[in-house]
């Protein structure tokens, strides 16, 4: 029942997912946790790092011998949800951005809410598109 449910998040999350120019206005390093700055900045710092994370598992789904014989949505769900551990580094990296420029804790919050909620569709689309 959580998988399932972390799944249809993850799909979701995907969906809403799509790739972006990099914004060279962002600021690298992320600046200091608590130091002040705008929404649009720290979205666009977020970019980048997002994106990296949904590529991993892209590549990790697309990669993986299930794929090209997948009958249906559950089967893609699983493999977007065994491709989780080999993209862990893509998506820490992106958790603890979040945390240090919203706040501690908002990073996993990210993650299980919208990040998940997106990642289906946003597998999706790109998959499609690699076809």
């Amino acid at each position: 029942m959580i998988l399932a449910a972390l799944i249809a998040k993850t799909l979701l999350v995907t969906s809403l997912v799509v790739p972006v120019a990099v914004d060279r206005s962002v600021q690298w390093p992320l600046p200091e946790p608590g130091t002040a700055m705008p929404g649009e900045q720290k979205d666009a710092a977020m970019r980048p790092l997002v994106t990296s994370a949904t590529e991993c598992i892209v590549r990790t789904v697309t990669a993986d011998p299930r794929f090209p014989v997948l009958k249906g949505g559950v089967d893609f769900n699983n493999l977007i949800v065994d491709s989780v551990p080999s993209c862990a580094d893509d998506l820490r990296s992106m958790i603890t951005a979040y945390d240090r420029l919203y706040g501690a804790g908002a990073g996993e919050t990210f993650f299980m809410g919208p990040y998940l909620d997106n990642l289906p569709a946003a597998v999706t689309v790109r998959v499609k598109n690699r076809r």
